[in-house]
């Protein structure tokens, strides 16, 4: 029975492992305007070298290392400067011995010079003629052509999002088409008959404009998904089962915002129930706030019942429905989330056995020893205490609060 289910009080952590999916999205080519935040299908490596010739990495002069040896301000050694190396062009010019060719920041090397030596370490004495104060190395000044990155090499990873840097990486070898995962789509129902649509511009005694779904949809893009809403349904068993059975036909997977209390009214557990194997994984889990959530899976795709209160509901998607949207879109390779340590500001009391999620606003001012962490306090249906939130911290489920001045590490809103 269902309702059972409400007694199986489980761990975050324990109930994304109980969750048997093994659901991932098919793959897709995408060009590098679409690339960002996607993740690829598999690594990426280079088709050709980079920066495809060796090059100078400082403006001066090209030349053979050698005729610069033992040179110094009293005794500088003195060469003729054969020509120039322009940027973007072959070079027109060879360095042979007792010669040197100008050259410019990334332009290329010209045959026969084996390093570059700044412009800061020369001095031209007559037309045609320059002094090196300082003797280079062989290489100095230099990237070869292979240096950066050599034919085949592997340049990117499967399974990790895409960052900015990568795509100027893919730019750079010439890879302009890759093979990633589509984006997941995350089904996003909202329940309740007090819900009305967020355009709703009078409310009539005990309506809530629907704010959850706005949320959860930019929750799902941030992390690389595709949100796509049902609307607003009845508390109506029926009408709930059928919308479920329609999302989890097309979606790879389903949240349902306000359906997770355990109130006579909810009907959300026997709908999902009744949707298939392998059913319902726990309803309740050890969170502050956020206790009150469904975890179920309906053939190969999850479906999360989330808190009725913005809060909580918030709360419960980034500890639950984030790792999801990345698991089944491919992402193997999670991206580390911002953080910064920080020094709590009054004591924060928990109970052993329950996470416990606290909001945070951030006091930059460092002369009280470093950033300050301020608990936004509230109320689970106050949307004001996320806004108000620069980040939030956890207490593990084995601690029994913080103390004020305690160091914390405050994870922050992107």
């Amino acid at each position: 029975m269902p309702g059972r289910e409400f007694f199986r009080t489980r761990t975050v952590a324990e109930a994304l492992a109980a969750l048997p999916t093994g659901r991932v999205t098919a793959s897709e080519l995408v060009g590098l305007d679409d690339a960002l935040g996607r993740v690829p299908v598999e690594p990426v490596h280079a088709p050709r070298q980079l920066p495809g010739f060796a090059r100078s990495t400082v403006d001066g002069y090209a030349v053979q290392a050698a005729d610069t040896y033992g040179a110094s301000d009293g005794l500088p050694a003195y060469l003729d400067v054969s020509g120039a190396v322009a940027m973007g062009s072959a070079p027109g010019v060879t360095v042979v011995a007792g010669r040197a060719v100008a050259m410019p920041t990334g332009g290329a090397l010209p045959p026969g010079a084996d390093a570059v030596v700044m412009v800061e370490h020369t001095q031209q004495v007559m037309p045609g003629t320059v002094e090196v104060t300082r003797p280079v190395a062989p290489g100095e000044g230099v990237v070869r052509a292979d240096e950066d990155v050599a034919v085949g090499q592997q340049v990117l990873p499967a399974g990790r999002p895409l960052r900015a840097p990568d795509l100027g990486m893919l730019a750079a070898v010439g890879v302009t088409l890759l093979s990633v995962h589509s984006r997941p789509v995350v089904g996003i129902v909202s329940t309740g008959d007090e819900l009305v649509p967020p355009e709703t511009a009078e409310l009539a005694p005990g309506q809530v404009r629907d704010a959850i779904a706005s949320a959860l949809a930019g929750l799902v893009r941030q992390v690389g998904g595709a949100p796509r809403p049902y609307g607003i349904v009845a508390d109506d068993a029926g009408a709930l089962e059928r919308v479920l059975r329609d999302a989890v036909e097309v979606c790879d997977l389903v949240v349902v915002s306000a359906g997770s209390s355990v109130g006579a009214r909810d009907e959300t557990a026997g709908a999902v129930a009744r949707l298939g194997p392998p059913g319902i994984v726990c309803h309740g889990i050890a969170i502050r706030p956020g206790k009150p959530t469904l975890v179920a899976q309906a053939g190969d795709v999850p479906v999360l019942g989330l808190p009725g209160n913005p809060l909580s509901a918030m709360v419960v998607f980034g500890l639950l429905g984030v790792p999801l949207v990345r698991r089944v879109g491919g992402c193997t390779q999670v991206p580390p989330e911002p953080r910064t340590r920080a020094r709590l500001t009054r004591q924060v009391p928990s109970r052993a056995g329950r996470l416990d999620v606290v909001q945070v606003r951030l006091d930059e001012d460092r002369g009280h020893g470093g950033p300050q962490a301020y608990p936004v306090l509230g109320a689970s249906a106050l949307l004001s205490v996320l806004t108000s939130a620069d980040g939030y911290l956890v207490i593990d489920e084995d601690a029994t609060g913080l103390d004020e001045g305690a160091e914390v590490d405050v994870t922050l809103y992107r």
